[in-house]
């Protein structure tokens, strides 16, 4: 568990993460907007296989998933890593001392 000063620390950086995202994602509506007001509205264009392509949302979700499954592989790596290693800290294990 985090001490009190590294969880504020994560929490104001997590903090900060999310208001440049909030603040990019009124840049983008905003753009959309005017991008939407001046240019001529575009006809359908039927497109071969186009139903066949991803959605967006549907990349981006399936991208997120493969990243927190990759993340979880990984954690559980680090802390198998941890516990393997635990012997070798001071003041674990068998640790012989000689005595003069």
């Amino acid at each position: 568990m985090a001490n009190t000063a590294t969880q504020e620390i994560q929490d104001q950086f997590l903090s900060t993460v999310r208001r440049s995202q909030e603040m990019a994602l009124d840049v983008i509506k905003s753009m959309v907007d005017t991008i939407q007001n001046i240019t001529p509205k575009v006809p359908s264009v039927n497109v071969p296989f186009a139903d066949k392509l991803p959605k967006p949302q549907d990349v981006v979700a399936n991208g997120y998933d493969f990243a927190e499954q990759l993340l979880t592989s990984q954690r559980k790596f680090a802390d198998e890593v941890v516990k393997a290693t635990a012997a070798l800290l001071p003041g674990n294990g068998d640790s012989k001392t000689t005595s003069k």
